[in-house]
């Protein structure tokens, strides 16, 4: 293996968003923060959030209301 091509390695702790705290091993850092984890993401939890953000569904209906004949 060739030297000093490799990056540092560090036991980092996983901030989440929704306060869980996991320890993994990262290049980033020693405190990496992230929005969303395994503890809160709807694939693990099982759990559908439907987040609605400034009328989306709305907009969307509405630009597509012509084909729907």
């Amino acid at each position: 293996m060739k030297e000093g091509i490799h990056p540092k390695v560090y036991k980092a702790k996983l901030v989440c968003a929704c306060g869980n705290v996991v320890e993994v091993l990262s290049t980033k850092g020693e405190v990496v923060n992230v929005e969303i984890c395994s503890a809160c993401h709807p694939f693990f939890t099982g759990k559908q959030r439907f987040v609605d953000t400034a009328g989306r569904i709305d907009r969307f209906r509405k630009k597509y209301a012509k084909f729907a004949k």
